[in-house]
């Protein structure tokens, strides 16, 4: 059995080089019937340069949807092979204009007509599949500029990771757990404080039998990730606490934690959710955007030097 067909749309990078090998292989054999000096590489910065001389680099690779440095390479192999020449612009010395040489000139009218004989030729091919590669080729392209493969794979990565966890309500077992979570990212960015190792020596008296709460999450048998939330005196808690283990960060368990705070504190009959963060804390805030919560103004003074921003969210 093909190996392609053995891993099935996985490999559909590996197959669409596999195609590519095959059609620019096939490609040299055309050039050779033209009897045309030529690489198949280079045909679209040439023809680009043929019809719009006095392009720029940056200007081809914009057109043909290649990157700088890629048409930059195919322009330095058609200078040395005389077909493309480059000078200087005449009102932007830093900028230099392309087009084509004697040699070049003269290969054009041969290379249009072996393009126009591919086209017919390679319309007949389309003909013969069920489904038309080069249409199709053009809504994959859209596809991927709305949501990149990257991010389709997060989104799969992320569903199947949180299926797996497990958020779990504290229990006495787990405080080694919450201190040595918190005290990992804490000593990372800043230094421990004494409210810090108040809470996470005493979870149950300084958050549980104040009203508190805290979450914990497991993933593959282990505490990965845990956040709690402390009573507040305006009908609201405060989002405290929250960390997750370096080796499950990236697989959206923050954010899990996140959401499943905001119900707890929901069926609370919370009416808001307040957290004091610092700026320094990129992925932090990021993660707290993407929960709705917003930058306030209106938080009393942090007991925390490390203090620089307060965000809320509305309930």
């Amino acid at each position: 059995m093909d190996f392609f067909n053995e891993l099935g749309p996985a490999a559909l990078g590996s197959r669409l080089r596999r195609l590519n090998d095959t059609m620019t292989g096939q490609a040299a054999e055309v050039y050779g019937l033209y009897q045309l000096q030529f690489e198949p590489r280079w045909f679209p910065v040439f023809c680009s340069v043929a019809l719009e001389p006095g392009r720029h680099v940056g200007d081809i690779a914009e057109r043909i949807g290649q990157t700088h440095a890629a048409v930059s390479q195919v322009v330095k192999d058609l200078v040395k092979h005389k077909l493309v020449q480059v000078q200087r612009g005449a009102t932007d010395q830093r900028r230099s204009n392309i087009s084509l040489t004697k040699r070049g000139a003269a290969l054009w009218p041969a290379l249009q007509q072996q393009t126009t004989d591919v086209r017919q030729a390679t319309e007949a091919l389309l003909t013969e599949t069920r489904h038309n590669l080069w249409l199709a080729i053009g809504e994959m392209e859209y596809a991927l500029s709305r949501q990149s493969l990257a991010a389709r794979v997060k989104a799969v990565r992320d569903a199947r990771v949180a299926s797996a966890v497990r958020v779990l309500d504290y229990a006495p077992q787990y405080q080694p757990d919450f201190k040595q979570l918190n005290l990992e990212w804490i000593e990372q960015h800043f230094r421990v404080e004494v409210p810090d190792l108040q809470a996470l020596d005493h979870p149950e008296e300084y958050i549980l039998q104040a009203g508190g709460h805290i979450l914990l999450a497991e993933y593959q048998g282990r505490i990965v990730g845990t956040c709690a939330l402390l009573r507040m005196d305006d009908e609201g808690y405060e989002l405290a606490k929250m960390a997750v283990s370096p080796t499950a960060q990236g697989l959206g368990i923050g954010f899990r934690l996140g959401e499943a705070a905001i119900a707890r504190a929901r069926t609370l009959g919370a009416r808001r959710l307040y957290l004091e963060s610092n700026t320094k804390l990129v992925p932090a805030l990021q993660l707290y955007h993407k929960l709705g919560f917003r930058k306030t103004v209106a938080g009393q003074p942090s007991p925390y030097a490390r203090c620089n921003i307060q965000m809320e969210l509305l309930l």
